[in-house]
Parts: structure tokens; sequence; C-alpha cells
């Protein structure tokens, strides 16, 4: 009896929890108009696959401005925001930093209808850095946008001086060891998401359990779209971009990656796409980001790899001085 009173007394709290969560949460407009970033946002206007659409993007010139620019892309689960203090720790060394929020993510256009592949999202980006008058950068891309970041690198060599990948996904093909699912698999998945779900996410993957008050701020981006009447729109292009990682991997190029490279790895990261698909032996192989760095250094010629150990998925988050001079260290040289 006093068992099953506990049980009941945990779920009436936990329910409790969870209510409080989503009382808490601020109700988040679809391209996130009342969600402010830390610099001015502008947008760029783009005609592709039939569609006038707008991607957004933050672009920081500093008055100590070194000639010397860099693009920053950003994760699956995030925007252009959550690079503030790399932000402002670059323009404080002279940098012109640009921040796009890719179509589909943040600020920018969520299409009813988009072919995604990270040759178009390449393309968008190159399109505003023509825009900008850019011809030359280096590029930052953190978990999915690594993949993005080196698959711009392979189509406009040109204009990458440097390559950095921040933990990126797909040093690993999934495809080989994770069943495939359908787009609407990865819709219905999507739509039932919450704060409960999206915290324990990534508490899981990115940090390993070790939870601080500050990551909160990127749960809530997330969830806060979820109250939307319009999430379902959300939902489906997250959805489509989850198919273009499983299914387009730049594994198996990176050895035509010319450019210098750094790889900025946390060791502790065990984010990898499609783990509950597989059983709990093929698991634990997946997402080992302490032998996943050190294999691709050996892939892709000319880079350079900073370890940085008991660090999850988001290192400039988690532990931003370390990661921070070895950024900077590694544009100045």
């Amino acid at each position: 009896m006093k068992k099953n009173l506990f049980g009941v007394l945990i779920v009436i709290l936990s329910t409790q929890f969870s209510i409080a969560q989503d009382d808490n949460l601020q109700w988040l407009d679809i391209e996130l108009s009342n969600y402010e970033y830390p610099y001015s946002v502008e947008t760029v206007e783009l005609n592709i696959q039939e569609q006038d659409l707008q991607m957004s993007y933050m672009d920081v010139t500093p008055d100590n401005y070194n000639g010397k620019n860099i693009v920053l892309l950003h994760g699956k689960n995030f925007n252009g925001a959550y690079w503030k203090t790399t932000i402002d720790a670059l323009a404080k060394e002279g940098f012109r930093v640009v921040v796009p929020d890719q179509i589909g993510f943040g600020k920018s256009s969520k299409p009813e209808h988009f072919h995604y592949t990270f040759q178009q999202l390449a393309q968008n980006t190159k399109a505003l850095l023509d825009k900008l008058n850019i011809t030359k950068t280096a590029v930052l891309g953190h978990s999915m946008g690594g993949m993005l970041a080196t698959r711009f690198t392979l189509m406009y060599p040109e204009t990458t001086e440097k390559l950095i990948l921040e933990n990126p996904i797909g040093l690993e093909d999934w495809k080989l060891k994770v069943p495939y699912k359908p787009v609407e698999w990865w819709y219905a998945n999507e739509l039932k998401k919450n704060y409960e779900g999206i915290k324990k996410y990534q508490l899981v993957n990115y940090y390993d359990n070790q939870w601080k008050p500050e990551y909160d701020q990127w749960v809530n981006l997330l969830a806060g779209w979820t109250l939307n009447s319009e999430y379902k729109t959300i939902a489906w292009n997250a959805a489509l971009t989850y198919d273009m990682i499983f299914t387009q991997p730049v594994v198996y190029e990176f050895k035509n990656v010319t450019a210098s490279t750094l790889l900025i790895i946390g060791t502790r990261d065990r984010t990898a796409l499609g783990k509950p698909l597989v059983s709990e032996e093929v698991r634990k192989t997946m997402g080992l980001y302490s032998e996943l760095g050190k294999q691709t250094k050996k892939t892709i010629p000319n880079s350079k790899l900073v370890e940085i150990e008991n660090v999850g998925h988001l290192p400039h988050i988690e532990k931003f001085d370390v990661f921070i001079d070895a950024l900077v260290s590694y544009l100045k040289e």
C-alpha cells in the first residue's frame, strides 16, 4: 500500500513539475519575432525551389576589423543566438562574424514544402556571402553545422580559408547501423515533443547528465515553439532536416577537404542519430567522440585536433574559455 501511494505521489509531483515548466514557457512565434537575438538581425531574399524565402543573419563588423571573416553555422537543435559569447570574443579580436539562421531554423523562413540538402544550404550560405561581398572566410560549424560546413568547404574551396568543426555530427555513417525511417516517422516524433522530453534528450546526449541552469534557455527556445498553433510547420521542417542528416553523409568525403582544418572535440559527447532504433549493444558503439575525433583527424588532410576532456556536445557553451582560446589561436596562425 505504501509503495502504491509513493508511486502515485511521484506521478503527481512529476505532472505538476511538467505543468509548471509549461506555464513558465514563453510562446514563440514561428520565426522568433518575439525573441531577441544578441545582435541586430537582417535578411537576405532567396528565390529557391520556386519559393520566395527569407534567410536571417547577424553580421557583426568590429571597429578594429582585421580584414578576416568567419561564418558560424548552427546545429540542428539551435539557431544563431547561441553563438553570442563566441561572436563577442571574435569581434573583440577584430574578426567580422557572420551568423546565418539556415532556412527552416531560427528566424528564417519555415517553408511548407522544401527539399533539404546540404548542397542547397551551402548554396544559400554562399548567396548570403555574395550579398555581403565576402570572398574569403573561415567557416565554423557545430553539430549539424559541421556537416554543412564540410559540404560548403567541398563546394567552395576558393572561398574557405579555414574550416573549424566543433563536435560535428556525421563523423560516422549511421545508415550502416540504424534502420531507415521515413520522414513521417520523424514528423510524428517531433509532434510529441515537449519541454520535459527536449531537456531529457539534451541532458543525456549533450551534457552526459551534468546539467546547469544556464542550459535551460536552449531548451526553452525549442519548447516554446511547441506552444505555437503553427508548430506542425516547424515539426515538418525538423523532420525533413533529420532525413537530410541521415541520408546525406559527408564522412566519405573528408579526404577531399583541402582547407586547413581544426577539430574541436568535447570527448564526453555521445550524440548520434537513431540510437532509440538499435539494440543497447549497438548503441554503445555510436557517438564515441573520444574515438571519432582521432579517426577524423587522420582522414582530413592538413588537420589539427583539440580534445576537451569532460565536455559534451557544446564546448562553446560548456567550457567556453578553452574553446575560444583554441579557436582564436588557430585563426591567428
